[in-house]
């Protein structure tokens, strides 16, 4: 049992019974020092690794469990913790994480095939592409209202918008060099954002969860990006037997403090995969509006079959819906999107069951 960092691997050991873990030593980063350290401990097949998630990945376990051991990584936010520990090295949690072990209270975390990670890391630059378009963008736009021009346009970063950029000069030589560099920063951005987008839709070609992005793409606020980003975060989503546990497991359920006949429940968890819960949040403001089925959401659902549809259009009509009762009952907006996030987690679960490779066979919230 082992907990990991970037420098070095602290290794502690539980033997069966009650007896208090023992440390076994610290040693650097290297693979090849940790199985020499694990081969006193007894054949591969009997020995259960766990580690706590960390920076550095899955190369650790996949090359532990390609030499036979049994190795698991565990999430961090939900190893137990005892409410008086107030110190926390590695020493003392590779002790910790050995007893929990051998107790079974850890709970290990999906670990992806390294296709899927491939996916999800193409995603993820993505959305680094998109972050940084948005901040060379806020920067482009503070510079101008400082030299208090103003776009008369309704709508900013389109090609009307690019032309009016183009009309504007300045009388300083410095401004004017530093207007023209802000203007290539955000044409940079938007060239990579681009040639991500299209990296990622030819990435999926053959995926194993090709035809479950598809599936989703019939929901509302789910394009082909969200689809993949979703798909490559949660994963597998047919693992889950029931909707409410990819709730729990996106964070979108309500945290609660209860005791006896009282019941206290509080802001959302927040527990689990941040990047897919913010899809989900996203795609969740579309339904603000009435329900209906436009004409990009007709070519995504062209070659879809009939359930799949179905199960589109039952969200729609019930997502929408929520949505706007909450609003009329002067719920704020962000927990409306939050509300109707949850509820959509739900469909997103019985879509991707319904065109899952495993087949579960779905019930729709």
């Amino acid at each position: 049992m082992d907990q990991i960092s970037k420098v070095y691997i602290a290794i502690a050991q539980a033997a069966a019974g009650r007896q208090p873990a023992r440390l076994v030593g610290e040693i650097a980063h290297d693979v090849n020092r940790l199985i020499k350290k694990l081969a006193p401990l007894g054949d591969p097949g009997s020995v259960h690794i766990v580690y706590e998630a960390g920076p550095t990945g899955y190369g650790l376990q996949r090359k532990l469990q390609a030499l036979g051991y049994v190795c698991e990584i565990i999430a961090p936010s939900l190893i137990p913790r005892r409410a008086g520990d107030r110190v926390k090295t590695d020493r003392r949690d590779c002790l910790r994480l050995a007893e929990l072990s051998r107790a079974g209270e850890l709970k290990a975390i999906w670990i992806p095939d390294p296709a899927d990670e491939a996916i999800r890391e193409l995603s993820r630059a993505r959305e680094d592409a998109v972050n940084a378009r948005t901040r060379a963008r806020h920067q482009l736009r503070g510079f101008l209202l400082r030299h208090d021009i103003r776009y008369p346009g309704k709508t900013a970063w389109t090609k009307t918008f690019g032309r009016w950029l183009a009309t504007l000069s300045f009388e300083a030589p410095g401004s004017q060099i530093a207007f023209t560099e802000y203007c290539l920063a955000v044409q940079a951005c938007d060239a990579r954002v681009e040639r991500l987008s299209l990296s990622l839709l030819q990435a999926i070609q053959g995926w194993r969860f090709e035809s479950v992005v598809r599936a989703l793409c019939a929901l509302r606020g789910v394009d082909a990006v969200s689809a993949i980003g979703l798909v490559s975060e949660i994963g597998d989503i047919a693992r889950f037997d029931h909707p409410r546990k990819l709730m729990g497991y996106l964070g979108l359920v309500p945290s609660e403090r209860s005791s006896g006949e009282r019941v206290n429940r509080g802001p959302i968890t927040k527990s689990g995969n941040a990047h897919a819960r913010r899809l989900l949040t996203e795609a969740a403001w579309c339904y603000r509006f009435k329900p209906r089925v436009g004409y990009q959401a007709q070519r995504r659902q062209e070659d879809l079959p009939e359930s799949t549809r179905a199960i589109a259009w039952k969200a729609q009509l019930r997502l929408t819906e929520r949505y706007a009762k909450l609003q009329a009952r002067g719920v704020t907006l962000n927990k409306v999107c939050v509300a109707v996030a949850r509820e959509l987690a739900g469909f997103v679960w019985a879509v991707a069951c319904n065109a899952s490779p495993t087949m579960r066979t779905p019930t729709a919230p």
